[in-house]
């Protein structure tokens, strides 16, 4: 498949299989941990089907010009393949094996810049194959250190334009029907600022890990109810036992009434 935008020429081909992809470090130590966050509670919430993918570090491909281009992004959604995942085990061609990315996001962690390089040269920046070449709708830069969000939107110029957050600090996404936002707190062993993503109403959409608490605090509850009416059943009972007493004890007095009518010559009424 070829397409073409001005000067550039775009081929949606398969990335041979003895391409040599890149093998560059994880350079951002908070990177897994971020990218799977954003993963845990879209999986939970069921917002990936089965024909949608997550991405981290992962090789998104286009060939321009003649040459192949391979971007990793610290995390993408991709909507829809049309091609069984064994077939991108190692990398992912748009057009070709599915949709364009929704969504991709950097998370920062130097200050060379590369997530804002629109170098059109091969290789090309980062921001010019997001913006350009696979015309990505929403760009995500995020520095987790100060929890800062900067959230590009493609625009009708096919230009990146910066978007401001609402009222409550989150950016709406429209393909997922979702906001993302910054969420201050822990999950395991970091503390920090997470990407996080809110539905319609507000609802916070939770990890796995949140959802097992929250199941946990729920049956803390029921069992409190429990154990409540277990009470409740139990007093209610010695209640019964009272009266039942009670009611003994006024038969046998009313028994004992009547023998001593009886005694005397009097028939006591029933």
């Amino acid at each position: 498949m070829t397409s073409t935008i001005p000067t550039y020429q775009i081929e949606w081909e398969k990335l041979p299989d003895d391409f040599i992809l890149p093998d560059d470090p994880v350079d951002n130590i908070h990177q897994p941990a971020l990218a799977a966050a954003l993963t845990d509670s879209l999986e939970n919430a069921g917002k990936i089907p089965d024909n949608a993918i997550t991405t981290t570090n992962y090789g998104i491909c286009a060939t321009v010009n003649g040459k192949i281009v391979v971007k990793a992004p610290d995390w993408a959604y991709i909507p829809l393949l049309r091609v069984p995942k064994e077939e991108i085990a190692r990398s992912y061609t748009p057009q070709l094996q599915g949709e364009t990315p929704i969504i991709v996001m950097e998370f920062l962690s130097d200050t060379d810049g590369s997530e804002y390089s629109s170098k059109p040269t091969h290789p090309p920046g980062k921001w010019f194959f997001y913006e350009k070449i696979l015309q990505v709708p929403h760009y995500i830069i995020f520095e987790p250190y100060r929890g800062l969000i900067e959230h590009y939107q493609l625009g009708k110029l096919g230009e990146y334009e910066i978007q401001s957050a609402d009222d409550a600090g989150r950016y709406w996404i429209p393909q997922l029907k979702l906001y993302l936002g910054l969420w201050d707190g822990r999950k395991e062993q970091r503390k920090g600022y997470w990407l996080r993503w809110w539905t319609e109403t507000g609802d916070l959409l939770l990890w796995g890990s949140e959802l097992v608490i929250q199941e946990r605090q729920k049956a803390e509850v029921e069992r409190q109810k429990a154990e409540v009416e277990k009470q409740k059943a139990e007093v209610e009972k010695q209640q019964a036992e009272v009266e039942r007493q009670k009611a003994e004890v006024e038969r046998q007095k009313a028994e004992r009434l009547a023998a001593q009518l009886r005694a005397a010559g009097i028939e006591p009424e029933l």
